[in-house]
């Protein structure tokens, strides 16, 4: 039982979970909308309005009991990667239909973005570890911090996993107590940049067609492939249901699996590090394979457009009120301004880097180029953010190519900078 305002109100742990996730997504949304000079938030307002209020209420959230007493994080988490497939999922079988088509175009274009963010990203990680070496004087716990500051300016969740098992291994062997300093400093590290590594990427991608004073009709056209006869045509297929829970069940349960498959990165096999595409990569695969065929033999997998949408808006929301609400809980006890900075500089630098090279080298559409940004930082949210901005789905194709190819790089690059720094 969890008391407010002097106990004139008395909610049970899961009501004031309930509570929490309600005031979160009203304000959220409405902070979202505030728009400045033709800039919002977007889908990042709920983002740090869950911040705001772990921090706020950050004592009464820690009493909450729902699975076991003060059991707060494992609720959100859940709540988090519940809102994650269901977006990752609905991007996919939106992008589906025309993805082959445009990863054939650009695919080159593809990969070599999703390997030079993650190429920048560690190379300012680096410089950042050199400027300020002479300030921390324990080495191991200083390298720690950075590469959580690197998966955290980068969205990277699947690199913080790996960073901990290197770290740990590396650092610790053997001395549980000093595994769970380096371990404590990963995960301050990360949740400090995580912070700016999902607002900065959304401004970005709202920013930059204004900076351009991009036509933004004319960007539209560029980006949105001729969609096939073969991907519209229905035919008489049988359908399941007509809300598309059925297939969405289907492209999470088989991505799931293939997101579990473990490819032994160590000569130790399957009890060292090992690499896999996490449930987010897979759910993607998967629904983005359904959403291009449509059909298995004689049963319909297309969904409506405006349900895949429902479904795309109510994943974000629950995504970054989970990741949200625990990380403003965290923040105020691990906030340092140095490594807060640090992640604003890993984020700005591979992000800008990447649109230039994109831009001049590559020659990528503007619409393309923001899409394979936001895969290159494995951003979420700034997909959500540039959906809304753009005005067209199809962005999520250049999206969906890019992010494999950022996860693995970011991966192994977070392993050999514990390695070798």
């Amino acid at each position: 039982m969890i008391e407010l305002f002097n106990g004139l109100i008395k909610v049970h742990g899961i009501v004031f979970f309930v509570l929490i996730m309600s005031v979160v997504i009203v304000f959220g949304y409405l902070l979202g909308k505030l728009t400045v000079k033709g800039v919002c938030l977007e889908s990042a307002g709920v983002f740090i309005t869950a911040l705001i209020i772990g921090a706020l209420f950050k004592n009464t959230i820690t009493e909450i009991t729902v699975l076991s007493p003060g059991d707060y994080d494992s609720a959100f988490e859940t709540i988090e990667n519940v809102g994650l497939v269901f977006f990752v999922a609905s991007v996919g079988f939106i992008a589906g239909p025309n993805f082959f088509t445009n990863l054939k175009k650009n695919f080159r274009s593809y990969v070599l973005l999703g390997i030079l963010i993650t190429a920048f990203g560690a190379l300012t990680c680096a410089g950042c570890y050199y400027m300020g070496i002479g300030n921390e004087p324990d080495h191991d716990y200083f390298v720690s911090i950075l590469i959580g500051v690197m998966s955290g300016a980068l969205t990277s969740t699947p690199a913080f996993s790996a960073s901990l098992a290197t770290a740990t291994d590396t650092f610790a062997a053997g001395d549980p107590a000093r595994a769970k300093v380096i371990e404590n400093a990963l995960t301050a590290g990360h949740g400090m940049a995580y912070i700016f590594g999902v607002v900065g990427v959304v401004l970005f991608v709202q920013l930059i067609p204004r900076v351009l004073h991009a036509d933004m009709d004319a960007e539209r056209s560029k980006v949105t492939p001729v969609v096939s006869e073969k991907s519209e045509q229905k035919g008489s297929f049988i359908e399941v249901d007509r809300f598309g829970l059925f297939t969405i069940g289907l492209a999470i349960l088989i991505g799931i699996f293939v997101g579990s498959i473990r490819i032994p990165m160590t000569n130790k096999g399957f009890d060292g590090t090992c690499f896999n595409l996490t449930m987010t990569g897979g759910v993607l695969l998967s629904s983005i394979v359904i959403g291009y065929f449509g059909h298995i033999g004689p049963v319909s997998l297309k969904i409506d457009r405006h349900i895949l949408e429902v479904f795309r808006e109510l994943g974000l929301m629950l995504f970054l009120t989970g990741a949200g609400v625990p990380g403003g809980v965290d923040f105020v006890d691990n906030f340092k301004p140095v490594y807060f900075v640090y992640g604003i500089i890993i984020t700005v630098i591979p992000m800008v880097a990447g649109f230039l090279f994109s831009k001049y080298v590559l020659k990528l559409p503007l619409f393309n180029n923001l899409g394979s940004i936001t895969g290159g930082m494995t951003s979420t949210p700034a997909l959500g953010a540039l959906i809304n901005v753009t005005k067209s789905d199809d962005v999520a194709s250049a999206y969906a190519a890019t992010y494999p190819f950022a996860l693995v790089s970011v991966v192994i690059a977070s392993q050999l900078l514990i390695l070798f720094l």
